[in-house]
């Protein structure tokens, strides 16, 4: 049966490294173009799946909820 147990080992820190970093780059980028804000979007959905694969989920959670904001911004900004 399988229980809400962390996975573990490197190669969840080394994603969730990359994960947040390509997040924050696309949070800095966000003033070059509206494309920056849908990767900043991305990234927050990778930082989440990095928060509920490490067990902290209410980390994982806000990222949602980041992600779903940064959607919202990219569907109301000008197009090109």
């Amino acid at each position: 049966m399988l229980d809400c147990v962390a996975v573990s080992g490197w190669g969840v820190t080394v994603f969730g490294v990359c994960a947040v970093t390509f997040m924050m780059a696309m949070y800095a980028l966000e003033g070059r173009g509206r494309g920056f804000v849908l990767a900043f979007a991305a990234g927050c959905l990778l930082s989440s799946a990095y928060g509920f694969l490490a067990g902290t989920w209410p980390f994982g959670a806000v990222e949602v909820v980041w992600s779903a904001v940064a959607v919202r911004r990219f569907l109301a900004s000008p197009r090109p």
